[in-house]
Formats: C-alpha cells, structure tokens, sequence
C-alpha cells in the first residue's frame, strides 16, 4: 500500500533523501522544487518502506488507506502530480557533502533571525562546517515564523521547530535574544567578532491597498491579526476587535484563509491549540457570523494552495459558498479537474446580499472578480466600496482589471492579507523595488551591483522576497551557506577583531535584558508545563514582562 503526503508537507524535503526508490518528487535537484504546492509521492514507485514517513519533521506522511475524511483527498492530489509528470524516475546526480580546507581553521558565524531560514542556516553551519555560531534576535523568543506565523490549529507544522530547539543546546551555538540590530548592536560590530554575519530577517512589513481609508480604526494587516492570535509579545491583545457581525479580508492566499478559519471557528476546538489566551478570550465572546474573502482575479488564479483550502471546507458548523459573481459560474464550468476552479465545484453558488447584515449561520463567502477601492466611515470602518473586475492574459499573465463600479459591502473589521513586504536592515543595502537585501547566491551586493559585501550574507524572505514555505528555507540556507564556504576557501573572510566572550560582553552592556539559552530554555519548559495542565501543546507567554518573568525562574 502507497504512503500520500498530507496538507501539513511543509516542503523541507527531508523525506526526499531517505527514499530507497527515489518516488517523492519534485527533489530538490529538479526544476519545479519549490514551486509545487507540496511534494508527492508516486503510488506506482512506492515500495510502502515508510521511510519517508520517519523522517518527515511535521507528520505528514501516512499510508493511503490510513487516510480518513477530508484526508482522503490528498491520495488524489499525489495522483494527478504525476499523471501530470513525464514517466522518468531516473536517479539525479549524486551530490557529496562539503567541507570548508582544512587550513581555513574554525569559522564564527553570526545569523541574525531565528526563524526557520535561520533554522536551517545554522543546522547547516553547525553539521557541514563545525562553526561557531551566534544567533541573534529582536524578539525575546526564537522561532519567527513558526511561533508568531503558523496557525493555531496547524500544529504538526509547528512540531519543525522542535527541529531547530535541539540545536540550541549545541556546544558550538550562543543565543542573544531581545537584541535588535541598529538599535543595540551595529552591523559593523556584529562583523568585528564574527568571520561572517548572515541575515534571516524575513519579510517584516506589509503590502499596502494605497486606497482611501486604510489606515481608518477597523482596518488592520493579516500580520498583525496572525501576531495577534499567536501571542506575538509585539501586538497587544487589544488590537483586534471582534465586535463586528462581518469581516471583509482582501486577499485569498493561505494567510487569507488562516485568518478566515481562525474567525469562524468552534473555539472550544481552538482551546486544544497554543493559541493565545487572549485570543481565545476574544473569539468565545466574538460576534462574527460571517467572513467575506475578495479575490481580485479569478477562481483558477486564486493564491491560495490546494491543501489550505481543502481544510477550509471541513470545518464543523461552517458553511463555505461562493458569490455568484458575473464570470464565477463558467470558471468552474469550465475548469480542469485539477485546476484551483474545479475545489469549487462542490460548493453552492449564491447571490449574497453583502450590504444587508449577515445571517445567523457562521459561513465564509468567497467572492472573485473584486477589488477594494475605498474604506469608509465615521472614525471607524464602516463599509468596503468595491468594484467588479475583468481578467485579461497579457504575455501568459492574467491581469485583474477594474471594470464596473458594485457599491458597498458593510462591514466593520478588514483584515488586509496582499502579501508581505521586506524592509531595509540597519547596516545594509536595500532594494526598494524587490523589497529584498540586493544578493548574488546569497552575497550581500549593493543595489545594482554584482560586488559582494565583505562577508555579508542573506538568507529567506529577505534574500529572494516573500515566497515559498517553511522548507523552501532549506535549499535556500544550503545554496546561502555553500557561497561563504567557497569565500572561506578562496580566503575572503577578514578575521575577527573581538572574541565571542567580547561580543557577549558588548551585548550585556548594550542590552541588560538580553536572553541566553538558559532563559530561553526556562520559558520553553515553563510554557509547556502551563498547556499540560490545561490539555494543551503549551500555553504562550504574550507580553514582554511575562517572558522575562518566566526566563528568570531558572535562576
């Protein structure tokens, strides 16, 4: 019997390498890698050794006939990738591991960010190149995007980080914490105690509707609303107000699609999650009944994956339909069977009066062809105006075109989930029309330049912009670290003028409240020992006090 990959594929590959029959495809030696929604496993190749199913860090892979419900879909989905696919298993080229010579002596390496490109950075750095490595963050806990990012109610995606925590302990890693670069440390300095200094800073700011309104009460980014359930110590828990009847989210990407579920759903399932306790405060008190996705373009160009949407369908109590919208019903009419349009094809199709107050049931609306022109109201978000678009293919493209104005859509909170944005780090060159640290293979250059930055390196979001999953990050991390040990080799990395005790020295007097491994490790126990009591995975500390609190107890 076949083993399937699931929705929780967190795409990192770790399962490709340990394939006796090379049956898990796109590898990270082919084209598409990266690309593709998830991997999948060949049912014809497949010799059910379950060795994938060992080595996938999020719990992903199970055998077909173990699959149950909504699961079931995904023996499908494994189908038709490679019905898809040229008949062609043929091993790749073998690839040996690196090391850096010899004669180049003990490397120390500063990353800054401790999210899963860090993750993978640092694992590489330790594995593959016996550095020393300082990992450096402005939050007091690590993790990024897998803590403050990845919904509640996905948490065999977050067990990855488990991954990470265990190089936390490696004798060869220091962690400074609560340290933000430019405001406590320069990057000049980090790079006087260091051989090199890579950034895995991700995407930290959103992209903006540029409309009328959007800064009006009422109107808030994904990330601060994804922050906010996730007990990010840097959103408060006032932040988002659940007193609305309808909330509009513009966007329909998986983010989108977190938010909606997380607003609609039964919050005494939610309360077997991390969520914060805030949150899940708000929620059981929330009077949201209905939550509205705009999508600007089509069915078939929607940015969410086939697995996020799959689980948006089977939540308990909730019903998902799709706008009749002019357009809507030949898409689906129309679509392949394994295109994005046919997901909907099971769904009713209805004209929503989304200018009247919701009904009673809890629902989630899907509208495509929509664009937002405007948020209004007295103080506070009262309606969204929008307008009909038509989509026209230009150069293989499809382009969203503004056509008919549509009027309003009440509402009170809008969520905007378009997409994050990188910023420029303190330090370093920034590329405003990529929104990236300009880079060659990971070099830090300047903007426009192919002239490497001494020892600077970038890695993630910040280095190729805000695509891909958690596991992209790791080929990233291994082409990002495979430049500096090609620099290490040819000798391009200056020696440290500092030592590592000097740079902790500077970070202490900088920075009193600057985390270690040990508070780290003390928050980490105290957090789990909080969510053991109450049947959960953990119980989030969400406040900067209360983390410093719980890190002080292992004095």
């Amino acid at each position: 019997m076949a083993y399937a990959i699931t929705q929780t594929c967190c795409n990192d590959a770790s399962c490709v390498s340990v394939c006796p029959v090379n049956c898990i495809h796109p590898t990270p030696d082919e084209p598409d890698f990266g690309t593709t929604e998830m991997l999948y496993v060949d049912p014809q190749t497949c010799i059910d050794c379950g060795a994938c199913a060992d080595a996938c860090p999020v719990d992903a892979i199970f055998p077909v006939d173990r699959l149950t419900g909504p699961d079931r879909a995904y023996t499908e989905l494994n189908q038709q990738y490679y019905e898809a696919r040229p008949a062609d298993n043929a091993w790749a080229e073998p690839h040996f591991p690196r090391s850096v010579p010899h004669d180049a002596g003990a490397l120390r390496i500063a990353v800054v960010g401790t999210g899963p490109a860090a993750g993978y950075t640092a694992q590489s750095l330790l594995r593959a190149v016996g550095a020393e490595v300082t990992l450096i963050d402005r939050l007091p806990v690590p993790g990024g995007l897998i803590r403050h990012g990845v919904a509640p109610d996905h948490q065999p995606t977050k067990r990855i980080a488990d991954t990470f925590t265990g190089l936390y302990r490696h004798p060869r890693l220091r962690m400074h914490l609560n340290v933000e670069v430019g405001r406590d440390v320069t990057h000049a300095e980090i790079a006087a105690h260091h051989h090199a200094v890579i950034y895995a800073v991700g995407a930290m700011s959103d992209r903006t509707l540029d409309i009328p309104g959007e800064d009006t009460a009422g109107s808030i980014a994904a990330s601060e609303f994804v922050g906010w359930y996730n007990a990010d110590p840097t959103v408060p828990a006032s932040a988002v107000d659940l007193s609305a009847e309808r909330v509009v989210v513009v966007g329909n990407g998986n983010v989108a699609l977190d938010v909606a579920r997380i607003l609609v759903s039964d919050p005494e399932e939610l309360a077997r999650t991390d969520i914060a306790d805030h949150a899940l405060e708000a929620l059981r008190a929330s009077k949201v009944r209905e939550v509205v996705l705009l999508g600007r373009r089509g069915p078939e160009q929607a940015a969410y994956t086939r697995p996020e949407f799959l689980a948006l369908q089977h939540l308990q109590g909730v019903t998902v339909v799709v706008d009749d919208h002019p357009g809507v019903r030949d898409a689906i009419a129309d679509a392949d069977s394994s295109s994005k349009a046919a997901l909907l094809s099971g769904l009713a199709i209805e004209t929503t009066d989304l200018a009247a107050p919701p009904s009673g049931e809890r629902r989630i609306v899907l509208r495509f062809f929509c664009s937002v022109t405007e948020l209004t109201g007295d103080g506070r978000v009262e309606s969204v105006r929008v307008v009909r678009n038509t989509v026209s293919v230009r150069d293989g493209i499809p382009h969203a075109e503004r056509s008919v104005e549509e009027g309003t859509i009440s509402a009170t909170l809008v969520v905007r989930s378009i997409g994050s944005r990188g910023a420029p780090v303190a330090g370093l060159p920034f590329d405003a029309v990529t929104a990236t640290v300009p880079n060659r293979a990971g070099r830090v250059t300047d903007v426009g330049s192919d002239s490497p930055w001494p020892a600077t390196y970038v890695v993630g979001w910040a280095k190729r912009g805000p695509s891909g999953g958690i596991g992209a990050n790791r080929t990233c991390a291994a082409e990002t670290v495979g430049a500096l040990m090609d620099d290490a080799a040819d000798g391009l990395l200056p020696v440290p003028t500092g030592t590592r005790r000097d740079f902790a020295r500077l970070v202490r007097r900088r920075q009193p409240q600057a985390v270690g491994l040990r508070e780290v490790l003390a928050v980490d126990r105290a957090e789990r020992a909080n969510g053991l009591a109450s049947g959960r995975p953990r119980v989030k500390f969400a406040t900067f006090s209360e983390l410093r609190r719980a890190g002080r107890r292992f004095r």
